[in-house]
């Protein structure tokens, strides 16, 4: 069986890291998690049986590794057990702005129906041009790729100095240049829906 890490599965490939740099399969030692209004970890997440990754889904905020990265490709599956809902991967978080509990960062949207969107989070900044204003976002290339409730969802993220692409179960989603900023932490959503 394979085992499903942290938002189910991440792999990470940077600067000789692995997946086990960013997840232990145990606990979530190299995480650090800010909610509002404040949570502990084992209150929003939990490990169940073949490693899946469950969170509550709030109170709102983001989980996010204590170690920084730059170029690397990132493949993240998720999937809604109950109702679908709103999430993100988020790259790049720095210190800087907030935006309510958002970080300075650029978000992979995994919302149903919006999967593979880019958002610019809390000033972050691409060179394409924003297709929505509210929120700031440039919306997915292709038709909707995901799978409905239930079912599993994969992301591949690849970010190479300041690019970041984009592919959902196998089709291309995005393509962005010029991301500020362009390294920092992983991190991953809550939004206030369940998902593993």
């Amino acid at each position: 069986m394979v085992n499903r890490i942290l938002c189910a599965a991440l792999l990470l490939v940077a600067s000789g890291a692995s997946a086990a740099d960013m997840f232990n399969g145990r606990d979530f030692s190299g995480w650090e998690l800010r909610t509002d209004p404040a949570a502990s970890v084992a209150s929003v997440f939990s490990v169940q049986p073949g490693g899946v990754i469950a969170s509550a889904g709030k109170p709102l905020g983001f989980l996010a590794t204590t170690a920084s990265y730059r170029n690397y490709k990132l493949h993240v599956e998720w999937r809604w057990p109950g109702k679908t809902g709103n999430g993100g991967v988020l790259l790049h978080i720095s210190e800087g702005p907030m935006d309510r509990v958002w970080p300075l960062s650029q978000q992979v949207q995994t919302k149903f129906g919006n999967a593979g969107d880019l958002l610019p989070m809390a000033n972050a900044s691409f060179t394409e041009a924003l297709t929505g204003n509210k929120p700031p976002v440039k919306a997915h290339i292709a038709a909707d790729s995901e799978r409905p409730a239930g079912e599993w969802n994969s992301a591949d993220i690849v970010s190479r100095d300041g690019s970041i692409e984009v592919t959902v179960n196998g089709v291309l989603q995005n393509r962005v240049t010029g991301a500020k900023p362009s390294e920092g932490h992983i991190g991953f959503q809550l939004e206030g829906t369940p998902y593993e």
